[in-house]
């Protein structure tokens, strides 16, 4: 055998118990470190299906409420969406909330929608968006069922030039001043929709009818 043969074998064998040793003081370790692993990953797995599951319910769940609000059930759909609203997953238990006032409102019942639609925007809980889409909705119905000023408590602050919401917020504005005969500042308002090229386009030509309604009236300096 030759000294370099003589060598690697040795060397083999130094390893070989190294490893041995490494195995025998770390080798509970590298198995729990696995196993932690492995659960981890299945626990990870498990978490998302169960998300998915609640998820999924919920949506069929507020898909078949819906259905039951579009066939004149209103009140099976109402019973849907309390349920929902108690135990739904996810953002579904708000988006019942929202629907289940829009369902008040489509049967008359004027005051209990506004006052829901009030509750979902006061609820800090809920995301910004969703209660500015409240405060709207609110605003919408107070055209007809209430008065400028409260119309005006609800989406003067949506009014911005940054606000997403301002078209639709400027719109009810102008149409509860129109309504309470201040022609001035609703057709302002109605110019600012008009003018804004970033303006939906119904809500544009909704505009343009006012502005020339307003003023074929008289209205407006």
């Amino acid at each position: 055998m030759s000294d370099d043969s003589f060598i690697r074998e040795v060397d083999d064998e130094l390893r070989q118990d190294r490893a041995k040793d490494l195995w025998q003081r770390y080798g509970i370790w590298v198995i729990a470190a696995a196993i932690a692993i492995v659960a981890g990953t299945a626990g990870i797995r498990g978490y998302q299906y169960w998300v998915d599951t609640k998820a999924s319910a919920s949506g069929d769940a507020f898909l078949q409420a819906m259905t039951l609000a579009n066939d004149g059930k209103a009140d099976e759909a109402l019973a849907a969406l309390a349920e929902l609203e108690k135990s739904g997953y996810g953002s579904y238990p708000v988006l019942a909330r929202m629907r289940a006032a829009t369902v008040q409102a489509e049967r008359g019942e004027f005051a209990t929608a506004i006052e829901d639609f009030d509750a979902v925007a006061a609820d800090s809980s809920i995301p910004v968006a969703i209660r500015d889409m409240a405060r709207l909705r609110a605003a919408l119905l107070l055209v007809d069922h209430g008065s400028r000023e409260d119309v005006s408590t609800r989406v003067e602050t949506l009014t911005s030039d940054t606000n997403p919401l301002r078209h639709s917020a400027r719109e009810a504005l102008g149409l509860a001043g129109w309504k309470a005969g201040n022609s001035d500042d609703a057709l302002k308002l109605f110019e600012q929709i008009f003018a804004d090229s970033s303006a939906p386009r119904n809500a544009r030509q909704r505009a343009e009818l006012m502005v020339e309604l307003i003023r074929s009236t008289g209205g407006g300096s």
